[in-house]
């Protein structure tokens, strides 16, 4: 009888297991002592408000019928580089049909030739030079030219357009006034074959620009904007959103030279190639003084060689062009990055 109610003592007072007080002091702590750590807190979501949507309506859109073609007023027929062009020599055929041109199908209202497009209507050159000498005013004074020159012809100039081996291109005058939209001058750095004739960048930087070369120091130019250049009424000037493939043109080196026989150019060719170089070109450098040395050698030596290793043998070809046209002379043989020039028979 005793151990019956000792029994049911133990199954009525039976203590509450401990694993619910655990559990209820762990949700204590969690609720109270450790808080979320911010990077790791996860973003509540956005609150779709469906009443602030706006209908989707859907609208034609039609084009601007103003925007292509494109009408430029400028009074020259565009072409991928000025500088470096004859227009006396005509190519002989094209690597791309004329029909692809630089500026894009239909957005410029001139026809592309393969070289150039060509402008549509006559100039009055008395017009432009008017309005050229208009918005360029009264020259200006000698302290003002040296203030300009003061502030833009540092090489750490922001105001800098590099001229490389393409010479003054036809995208290259669109930089141009860019630049004068903030700056009265720019400064440009030539490089290259075109550096062979400094005169030439400088007359078609002027006549495509309409600025004005104020300093010119070996291969540095500032190209002046005018007084009263006003950059709202700009021209308009099409880019070319790529470069066209250069035409063919007749050969340079003929097998026999003019005023020679076989024999006679086989050995002007040894002979120059047995020669010391008068100069040695780099590439990318400075040729300011190279045709005033080749006219100097010329008055006592008959046949030159120029070296132009690591100048690249497409830069031998301008640059034998060049060489022909400014000093003149015969180019008889490029053969390793060397070019080889005849003076050609003297008239007396």
């Amino acid at each position: 009888m005793l151990l019956k109610l000792i029994s049911r003592q133990r199954h009525h007072h039976k203590p509450p297991p401990t694993t619910t007080t655990t559990t209820l002091f762990s949700r204590h702590l969690t609720q109270t002592h450790f808080e979320p750590d911010p990077p790791f807190t996860p973003i509540p979501k956005p609150t779709q408000n469906k009443q602030t949507h706006k209908p989707i309506t859907i609208t034609n859109k039609q084009p601007n019928n103003n925007t292509f073609p494109i009408k430029s007023n400028l009074p020259f027929d565009f072409k991928y580089s000025y500088s470096e062009t004859n227009p006396s020599v005509h190519p002989i055929g094209f690597r791309e049909t004329p029909k692809f041109s630089p500026f894009g199908p239909g957005r410029l209202d001139r026809k592309w030739t393969g070289t150039e497009a060509l402008l549509q209507q006559d100039v009055d050159i008395e017009k432009v030079d008017q309005e050229r000498n208009n918005i360029l005013g009264e020259p200006l004074d000698e302290d003002e030219v040296l203030d300009l020159v003061e502030r833009y012809r540092h090489g750490d100039c922001s105001r800098q357009i590099n001229l490389g081996k393409g010479g003054v291109t036809h995208n290259m005058i669109d930089d141009i006034h860019n630049h004068w939209k903030k700056a009265e001058a720019v400064r440009i750095k030539c490089l290259g074959v075109p550096t062979l004739d400094m005169d030439n960048v400088c007359f078609h930087l002027e006549d495509k620009s309409g600025g004005k070369i104020i300093y010119r120091q070996i291969n540095i130019l500032l190209l002046y904007r005018g007084r009263n250049y006003d950059p709202k009424t700009r021209p308009v000037i099409p880019l070319m959103l790529w470069k066209p493939y250069p035409p063919i043109y007749p050969k340079l080196i003929k097998n026999v030279a003019d005023g020679l026989t076989f024999e006679e150019t086989k050995e002007m060719r040894n002979r120059g190639l047995n020669s010391p170089p008068i100069i040695k070109l780099t590439r990318n450098g400075v040729y300011v003084n190279v045709v005033e040395k080749v006219r100097e050698a010329f008055e006592t030596k008959e046949v030159l060689r120029i070296d132009c290793v690591h100048v690249g043998m497409s830069d031998c070809k301008r640059i034998a062009v060049k060489l022909r046209d400014l000093v003149p002379c015969v180019p008889i043989l490029y053969k390793d990055e060397q070019i080889i020039i005849w003076r050609g028979k003297k008239t007396m």
